[in-house]
């Protein structure tokens, strides 16, 4: 019993290494943004719309390996 606790524990860790992803994707998607935007002040309204989606899909990534850590800890 105490096999299948630990294994839980350790498969539950291992859903959460993707979180690790998304935080270096979300720091690339805005520091590229702030560069554009900083080069360019222009683009602004072409680039910060496509900037939110990014990060929106970006999170969503995140929210998924979170939902699986979970349902493997309490299901």
């Amino acid at each position: 019993m105490e096999i299948v606790l630990a294994t839980k524990y350790v498969a539950g860790a291992l859903a959460i290494l993707p979180m690790f992803g998304v935080g270096v994707a979300l720091g690339s998607i805005f520091s590229s943004m702030i560069n554009v935007v900083g080069c360019n002040p222009g683009a602004r309204n072409a680039v910060f719309p496509l900037g939110l989606l990014a990060f929106a899909l970006t999170e969503a990534i995140a929210l998924f390996a979170l939902l699986i850590s979970f349902l493997i800890l309490f299901v």
